[in-house]
């Protein structure tokens, strides 16, 4: 199942600062935390949700981070969040306990409940298109233009859905307020709950006189071409948020997100093992005998590298810095020559000859190196 938006989890725009952020968050521990919903695993898996968004959107590193990449940024250790809400109702009291002031361990629920608007900000729904990449703009990054079918807000209304600009009603469920309020009395006292507004649906408003263009929805279906900087050292399967680039709301708030997932070409050549290229040269008998100097590609194009006299097939030449950088740090990787030594199937009379010749010879009785040769030194030698 896909992770929901921490955005949306907490109820805010992608602009909240950070005493909205941790507002909102306070206000969701308070409705979901597990003593005020004995027994409701989907209210403690809520408690816990909005603790993991608010441990990214709190700090502004991964704050930012998020807002580029998604919760990609923090997959396979990248760093951040609680990587599948392992923490305990402990480990999140003691990390943020203290945003709660001194209601403690929630004792007295007597006067909680929201007051305002507690639906959050409307959002629209988030786009998902998948870019094809090659390997040199994986190296490098690279600017991509698309061409995006998408929800806008309709230009004749304003995205209000009103027609010619007539005023919205105050909605007579709510009063405006967006949400309505239950109390009821518990063990722990007297509780208040809030929910949305089921007839304006959080909006406070309703519509008498609907826009022609877009029927009260305030949006319409355009055709919009989207510019996409896409960083060096992405790869197969991540995914690029781009914040305010999806569908807009209906009647207003935020604009839903365009999630751009990374699809990787393969090179005919080169292959990727994550910063690092690997590319398998084979060398002819003479060429690994005699040494030699051969072409081989990289990202940019062809080098030429020379092959010492007497080279072993097994050996890997390390060519540094000619990888992919890492995109969630410092420093790229490196281009690893893995050396084969090509054996002919067949040979002519002439050919044999030779080869018949050569292993009477006392140079072409193997002797093998340990120092060279031995497991560990090839480990050795490849980290080298």
């Amino acid at each position: 199942m896909a992770k929901r938006d921490f955005y949306e989890i907490l109820g805010v725009s992608k602009s909240a600062s950070q005493e909205d952020i941790k507002k909102a968050y306070r206000q969701s521990a308070i409705q979901n935390h597990p003593d005020k919903n004995p027994g409701d695993s989907a209210a403690e898996e809520r408690f816990k949700e909005a603790a993991e968004a608010y441990e990214v959107l709190s700090d502004d590193q991964k704050r930012q981070k998020y807002d580029q990449f998604g919760h990609a940024a923090f997959e396979n250790g990248g760093g951040g969040g609680f990587h599948g809400g392992g923490m305990s109702m402990e480990d999140i009291f003691s990390q943020f306990g203290d945003i709660f002031g001194g209601f403690g361990g929630f004792g007295g629920f007597g006067g909680f409940g929201g007051s305002g608007r507690g639906g959050g900000v409307t959002k629209g729904s988030n786009l998902r298109v998948k870019v094809k990449l090659d390997l040199k703009e994986v190296a490098n990054g690279v600017e991509k233009k698309i061409k995006v079918k998408k929800y806008v807000a309709c230009n004749t209304c304003d995205g209000s859905g009103a027609k010619n600009g007539t005023a919205k009603d105050t909605c007579g469920t709510c009063r405006g307020s967006g949400q309505v309020t239950r109390v009821t009395n518990t063990f722990l006292g007297q509780m208040q709950t809030a929910s949305t507004c089921p007839s304006c649906h959080g909006e406070g408003t309703t519509i008498s006189q609907k826009c022609e263009s877009c029927y009260g929805e305030g949006i319409v279906k355009e055709e919009e071409i989207i510019k996409i900087n896409i960083p060096a050292g992405v790869a197969e399967g991540m995914q690029v948020k781009m914040s305010g680039k999806g569908n807009a709301a209906r009647r207003g708030g935020v604009n839903g997100d365009l999630l751009v997932i990374i699809h990787e070409e393969e090179h005919p050549d080169l292959s990727r093992d994550g910063s690092d290229l690997i590319y398998n040269l084979y060398l002819s008998i003479p060429q690994a005998t005699l040494g030699a100097t051969v072409e081989i590609p990289t990202v940019e194009g062809k080098a030429k590298i020379k092959i010492e006299q007497g080279t072993q097939p097994g050996r890997i030449l390390r060519l540094r810095g000619k990888g992919v950088p890492e995109v969630n740090g410092y420093g790229r990787g490196d281009l690893l020559v893995q050396i084969n030594v090509w054996i002919p199937k067949s040979l002519d009379k002439e050919e044999k000859k030779i080869f018949e010749k050569m292993e009477q010879s006392d140079s072409f009785t193997p002797r093998p190196d340990k120092s060279e040769n031995g497991f560990f030194n090839r480990v050795k030698n490849f980290f080298e």
